[in-house]
């Protein structure tokens, strides 16, 4: 199986990597460096957005520009860079992590506390800018997903080391009986995603591979990677066959960090996902 780099990068916190196929693009954050990411592979490019907070994730919009999960709150920005905030419920001690976006168009965006202790919340956020919590009290609130026929949903928190599992309506946007899926013993999981056979991959920070497990939270493949703290995956390419996963450059004060810690990287051909879906708002 073959490995590479897509960007050579050195982000404190590469996350939320999301592939826009609408323009043949991947978008990633570096929530501690505040930037946005957008990676043309066709160019070998990655053009960067600097913001003025810490960023957890950053997603397409059916009509243009992006949806930001940022420290304080839920953001848009416009097709002229105009910037508005769609949500804000700055907390101290609290900053957005990692979001997705719903079949619906619906944004499901997570924060966390700074000292990782339980304190963060995953909320729904609708089009028009309407905000329910949907789960309370995580700690670091990580990967998000949702099964191809958009029955269940899949959830980590990261401090609680396994992939849950929701029942979910996607007229509703309700999930509800919230249950575990698979334990993760080693490394830490975090950002996952969905493929089109229904499997969830999930990265592991700080065990240094992505993993694969069926619907029914049976692990059938791992894959070990030359980062250490891998972060989170997605599909993406023109068939959605290439892996790409982002992962974070932690520990560089004390010359702690591999060469490629930080680096984002793509695994060819690796399997076959689904187009993600638009923020609607």
């Amino acid at each position: 199986m073959s490995i590479e780099v897509a960007v050579r990068a050195a982000a404190q916190l590469g996350e939320a990597p999301t592939w826009d196929h609408a323009s043949g693009t991947l978008l990633w954050v570096d929530i501690l460096g505040s930037e946005v990411h957008r990676y043309n592979p066709s160019r070998d490019d990655d053009a960067v957005l600097e913001v003025p907070q810490h960023v957890g994730a950053a997603k397409p919009r059916t009509r243009g520009g992006l949806v930001l999960n940022l420290r304080d709150g839920v953001a848009l920005i416009d097709r002229d860079g105009v910037k508005t905030w769609l949500v804000y419920w700055a907390r101290d001690g609290v900053r957005g992590n990692d979001a997705a976006v719903d079949p619906a168009g619906r944004l499901w965006a997570g924060t966390m506390r700074y000292d990782e202790e339980p304190g963060g919340w995953l909320a729904r956020v609708e089009p028009n800018g309407d905000a329910k919590v949907v789960v309370d009290r995580t700690g670091i609130s990580n990967g998000i997903g949702w099964s191809p026929d958009a029955a269940l949903m899949y959830y980590v928190d990261s401090a609680e080391g396994r992939i849950d599992v929701l029942d979910y309506d996607r007229e509703s946007g309700e999930a509800r009986n919230r249950r575990p899926l698979a334990d993760v013993p080693r490394g830490v999981p975090d950002g996952l995603t969905v493929d089109a056979s229904g499997a969830i991959w999930v990265a592991l920070h700080g065990g240094g591979a992505v993993r694969r497990y069926t619907p029914a939270g049976e692990l059938d493949r791992e894959v070990e990677l030359p980062v250490d703290r891998p972060t989170a995956c997605c599909f993406g390419g023109a068939d959605f066959t290439d892996l790409y996963v982002t992962s974070a450059r932690t520990g560089s004060e004390d010359g702690a960090a591999g060469e490629l810690d930080g680096a984002v990287l793509v695994l060819p051909g690796v399997g076959e996902g689904l187009p993600s879906a638009a923020f609607a708002g």
